[in-house]
C-alpha cells in the first residue's frame, strides 16, 4: 500500500489536460472512481515512498499527495466542467491540511516530519512547495528546510532520511539519493536560495556518467548505486533545471 501514487498519478493527468485536451468521459469517470476510493482510504497506514519495512505507519508524504490528489482533481473538475462530488473532495482535501500542519509538525524540531508523532526527518517532504501545499517562504517551510541542512544533506548530497534514527528492516548503509537532491535544488531555488541551489545543481552534474546518465543514488566515493540509469532521477533533474532557470532569469529582471 502506497498512498503517494494517488497524487502523483493525479498531478499528472491535471498536467497533461491542460497541456493538452480535458480528459475524455470515460477518463474521466475513472478518476472519478480512483478520488472517491481515495475519500475513504487516504487515512489508513502504508509503507511510504520508499516502501520501508518497519511496518505500516502514517507517513505525512503519502497524506501529503492524497491532498495532491484531491487539489487536482477538483481544479480539473472546475476547470473543464465535468461532473464530479466536489463538495465532498473538498472536505477531504481542507481535512488533510489541518491534519498534516497538526500532526506532521514536530514543535520540539521545528520541523514537518517523515511519520505523524515521528521525529525523523524524510526529503520526501521536499516536495511541499513544489507541489504547492506550503508557500515556500512559510516560516514553518523555511524551519524544515534548514533541518534538512543540517541533517541529511552530506556536501550538498541529499540522503532519503536517517535509517538509524528510522529503521527501514534493510541491512547496511545506503547513498544518497539522487531524486532527493533534485528535489533539493528545487526547494532551495523556489525559496529564494537561488545561489544554493546552483551551486548544488552544479555539483550533480558532475556525478553522471559520461554519457549525462544517473543512477538511483551516489556512493560515499561518488559511485553510481541502484537501479540504472533511473527514470525517477531524470525527471527530477528536468524538474529542477526548469524551476532553478526559471529563478535566475526572475532574480535578472
Amino acid at each position: 500500500m502506497q498512498l503517494d501514487i494517488y497524487g502523483e498519478a493525479i498531478d499528472s493527468l491535471s498536467h497533461a489536460s491542460y497541456a493538452m485536451d480535458p480528459i475524455p468521459r470515460d477518463g474521466w469517470q475513472k478518476v472519478c472512481r480512483v478520488v472517491d476510493w481515495l475519500c475513504e482510504n487516504w487515512d489508513r497506514t502504508d509503507e511510504g515512498i520508499w516502501e520501508t519495512r518497519g511496518g505500516q505507519q502514517h507517513f505525512t508524504y503519502g497524506r501529503l499527495m492524497s491532498w495532491v490528489a484531491f487539489d487536482r482533481a477538483i481544479r480539473s473538475a472546475q476547470a473543464h466542467s465535468r461532473p464530479a462530488d466536489v463538495e465532498r473532495w473538498t472536505r477531504e482535501r481542507n481535512v488533510i491540511y489541518d491534519e498534516i500542519m497538526r500532526r506532521g509538525w514536530n514543535t520540539d524540531r521545528q520541523a514537518f516530519v517523515q511519520t505523524y508523532g515521528g521525529s525523523v526527518l524524510d526529503a520526501s517532504l521536499l516536495y511541499m512547495p513544489i507541489v504547492g501545499f506550503v508557500s515556500p517562504k512559510d516560516p514553518r517551510w523555511q524551519s524544515t528546510l534548514r533541518a534538512m541542512d543540517d541533517e541529511l544533506v552530506s556536501d550538498s548530497l541529499v540522503y532519503r532520511y536517517d535509517p538509524s534514527a528510522s529503521p527501514d528492516g534493510l541491512l547496511g548503509q545506503e547513498g544518497t539519493f539522487t531524486i532527493c537532491t533534485f528535489w533539493y535544488v528545487d526547494a532551495l531555488a523556489r525559496s529564494g536560495r537561488i545561489d544554493d541551489a546552483r551551486l548544488t545543481f552544479e555539483k550533480m552534474l558532475t556525478y553522471s556518467n559520461h554519457a549525462g546518465l544517473y543512477a538511483e543514488e551516489i556512493g560515499p566515493t561518488g559511485e553510481q548505486l541502484g537501479n540504472f540509469p533511473q527514470a525517477f532521477s531524470h525527471l527530477s533533474l528536468i524538474s529542477a533545471a526548469l524551476t532553478l532557470d526559471h529563478a535566475l532569469e526572475a532574480s535578472r529582471d
